[in-house]
């Protein structure tokens, strides 16, 4: 069977409470590296918007829609988190003094990973309590170095 090296992750949607609370909260966090709303969309539903968040420059996009109710429990089934890279150790502390000053509930303030030398990274929760990675990841010298995209297979 060919592997296709074209395969990347096109979108994904959350539901979410609100969508203007969780869209000021993305903005807010990860706007600053490079996040952008993209477009607004209809529901399938048709009664309200879907916003797509422009995820860097790779046509990828984050979606946020209105849930039909309840509440994302973490841990239960469902996305257990959600992670962006970003070039430097700056930007992730940054956007750790961006939560911080709009008083979004930190799981993890920025630190190195114990598993992975030279990885960055800091766990926050958006409004609805998605929980979101912010991690700058080392450049390898040796590529057969084991990492979280390559275990050496």
């Amino acid at each position: 069977m060919e592997q296709s090296s074209g395969l990347r992750i096109q979108h994904v949607d959350l539901a979410v409470g609100d969508v203007e609370r969780s869209l000021a909260f993305y903005l807010t966090v990860l706007g600053p590296l490079g996040l952008r709303e993209w477009q607004r969309f209809p529901s399938y539903r048709g009664t309200e918007e879907v916003v797509y968040l422009s995820v860097g420059e790779q046509d990828q996009y984050l979606g946020l829609r209105a849930a039909d109710g309840g509440s994302h429990r973490y841990y239960e089934v469902g996305l257990e988190h959600l992670a962006f890279y970003v070039d430097t150790r700056a930007e992730v502390d940054a956007a750790h003094e961006r939560c911080r000053e709009i008083a979004a509930r930190v799981q993890f303030p920025p630190e190195e990973d114990k598993d992975i030398e030279g990885f960055y990274e800091m766990f926050v929760f958006d409004p609805d309590g998605h929980r979101i990675e912010i991690a700058c990841r080392p450049v390898l010298d040796d590529p057969q170095k084991p990492t979280l995209t390559s275990r050496g297979e």
